[in-house]
């Protein structure tokens, strides 16, 4: 498997797992730095890398009046600032054309929307310009239609690719995954992510907004670190109960630390398996 550096950071290749981890959207720069400063120290102590992720428009919200973020020239200013400040690489979701070059600058990862994987246009010039690319798998994928996306990122010369499983659609307004994908997706020889947040959505279950269950998403990182993930994908905020996206699906900041030493104990383990084979 490739290993791909993401802002010093290995990923891949049987390296310990990274987590990938910031709320939803940015709904303040003191908000955002405070669960950046939080996530730090928390993954310093650990030991467990840390890439910060958050978004500065989300564009693709359930109702016209969602709120979605302080847009492209803001958001990039707060997010370079916990890239400098605390010496964290940072990843956020592109939805234009028109912000893929500004974006490029600032992102240590750029990631293809779920619902824009198979916009071939886009995913090539996303490709041509960022650093690394994050695909996530679309709702409506089997695991094996991904390697059409790759060959995509790669006909632009990327080859810095991340792939990240973030479950697959369940009749209406539900989402179910299936821990299979994992090793299907792993065979293409990169770097795989478990969106263990976005797997616990209820996309449009709240009527104006989407649901979620964020108990069962703790399960859900459990069983895919078994599994053997490169990279855990988690959304955290402080009070999610008052967050202006995906606050349903979103992990309580506070109670991390104790899920990411149980999900860290559960990589070694699993790693030395698959050393094994």
């Amino acid at each position: 498997m490739r290993k791909v550096n993401v802002g010093g950071i290995k990923v891949g290749g049987g390296e310990p797992f990274v987590l990938i981890a910031g709320p939803c959207v940015i709904e303040s720069e003191k908000l955002t730095r405070k669960v950046a400063s939080s996530l730090k120290e928390i993954t310093s102590e650990l030991g467990i890398p840390l890439i910060f992720k958050s978004s500065y428009d989300k564009a693709n919200r359930t109702s016209l009046s969602s709120f979605r973020g302080p847009g492209l020239e803001k958001g990039l200013k707060i997010l370079q600032g916990i890239r400098e400040d605390f010496g964290i690489p940072v990843l956020s979701d592109v939805h234009r054309f028109e912000e893929i070059g500004r974006a490029s600058e600032v992102l240590d990862v750029a990631q293809i929307p779920a619902f824009l994987c198979r916009q071939t246009d886009f995913v090539i010039e996303l490709a041509r310009h960022a650093k690394a690319v994050n695909i996530k798998k679309g709702q409506f994928l089997a695991p094996w239609d991904v390697e059409n996306v790759v060959q995509k990122v790669l006909s632009a010369g990327n080859r810095n690719i991340l792939i990240t499983e973030r479950g697959a659609s369940f009749g209406y307004n539900n989402l179910v995954s299936d821990m299979r994908s994992i090793p299907i997706l792993r065979r293409m020889g990169y770097p795989v992510i478990f969106d263990a947040t976005h797997s616990v959505q209820l996309p449009g279950g709240a009527g104006e907004a989407s649901g979620g269950d964020r108990a069962m998403a703790v399960y859900l990182a459990r069983a895919a670190v078994a599994v053997g993930i490169d990279a855990l994908f988690l959304e955290v905020h402080p009070d999610p109960d008052r967050a202006r996206c995906d606050g349903p699906n979103s992990l309580v900041l506070g109670t991390l630390r104790e899920l990411l030493s149980t999900l860290k104990a559960i990589d070694g383990l699993a790693k030395q398996a698959m050393k094994k084979g």
